[in-house]
């Protein structure tokens, strides 16, 4: 009878030890087998799994609730993550969460060429080409002005600027990513990706009723809603909301202004690691996830990724993204975005209303299709 005893309360014991683990306690490590491999890859898996699980939980619910709510995953993610933003300040969770905003992030910002080909962007003809180039180099600079003039770094209003004028929160992380660590940047991508959403959900109920209202053709529509639009969700909604033709137009164009994000990034992080070789710190990373981008439209461009497989490479790549957008939430609290004031949003507000602008002129003067 005292052997079961003492059976069920080491079990009870064992029981309750994991759950500490889950809360970030610390447990009693089990025996290593041999082979120091092994014991690596067991080590970093121990470490990362309870914060990956929990932005690939938060990940989940964000998708669900975007789905039976028809509002933008990346916002649903992003709230939630800041919510139980405890957890990245101390715990078992902090080196998956750290991993999840890097690495799954790149895998995420790679996965994006699968979606692209070659003779989707040379389709679009010529005038739409040289406006989404325009538009997106121009944003950046304009983003780069406007930060300048109210006293914001530089970096933050390239962060805008590529999110406003590339593909939105995508664009943010790409380009957080190869920038200078500082320890504003995290903060600034978060409230780069929470406006941007924002402004982005606005621009797909407003913008489809200005197109039709001033008498824009399909193709017309389609080029402004493809060119002006943030995120690539909101652009598939505005265009299609007027008729398949709108849609698939718009859906063309924005993919031109996701292929963009491969040369900016580029552009970028070269720039990022000319400025630090005599300044302190080590330089940024080459960004190796960006070769992965542009290999996979290559391939995607020779028909060498089979329908299945770029469906399924866009489904991971939503997911590492809507993953990763949540650990950066989890990594940001609001009394820090709070603390930031009304200035970066300003900043935003002017390269949308540029880009909208911009590409509206030149669709009403030139008039694609």
């Amino acid at each position: 009878m005292i052997n079961d005893l003492d059976t069920d309360a080491a079990s009870a014991h064992a029981l309750f030890q994991s759950y500490d683990g889950m809360e970030g306690l610390v447990t009693q490590a089990a025996p290593a087998p041999t082979g120091a491999g092994w014991v690596r890859w067991r080590d970093m898996l121990t470490r990362v799994y309870p914060g990956l699980a929990v932005a690939g939980t938060i990940g989940l619910a964000a998708t669900w609730l975007s789905q039976h709510y028809t509002a933008p995953v990346m916002l649903f993610a992003l709230l939630i993550g800041m919510a139980f933003h405890f957890l990245h300040e101390e715990g078992r969770c902090v080196a998956g969460i750290e991993v999840s905003s890097k690495t799954v992030l790149r895998v995420g910002v790679a996965l994006l060429g699968a979606r692209i080909t070659l003779s989707q962007i040379i389709g679009l003809g010529l005038m739409p080409i040289v406006t989404v180039v325009i538009g997106v180099i121009s944003t950046l600079l304009m983003g780069t002005l406007a930060a300048r003039a109210l006293g914001l770094k530089r970096s933050f209003g390239i962060l805008s600027g590529g999110a406003v004028g590339i593909c939105g929160a995508s664009a943010a992380l790409a380009i957080a990513s190869v920038l200078p660590r500082d320890r504003d940047i995290e903060r600034d991508t978060i409230l780069t990706v929470v406006t941007v959403t924002a402004l982005s959900t606005l621009a797909m109920i407003t913008y489809p009723l200005l197109a039709v209202s001033i008498g824009l053709s399909h193709v017309q529509a389609g080029v402004f809603l493809g060119g002006t639009i943030h995120d690539v969700a909101q652009v598939v909604g505005a265009g299609y909301s007027i008729s398949p033709q709108t849609g698939d137009v718009a859906t063309y164009v924005k993919l031109l202004r996701v292929s963009m994000l491969l040369p900016v990034v580029f552009g970028i992080a070269f720039l990022a690691r000319r400025g630090a070789k005599d300044g302190p710190g080590a330089k940024p990373p080459v960004p190796m996830f960006l070769i992965g981008f542009a290999v996979l439209v290559a391939i995607n461009s020779l028909g060498w990724l089979p329908k299945a497989a770029v469906s399924g490479a866009s489904v991971l790549s939503s997911g590492c993204l809507v993953m990763a957008i949540s650990a950066l939430g989890m990594k940001t609290s609001f009394k820090a975005l709070a603390a930031v004031g009304w200035r970066p949003i300003a900043v935003m507000i002017v390269e949308t209303v540029w880009i909208g602008a911009l590409v509206l002129t030149a669709v009403v003067l030139f008039r694609p299709g």
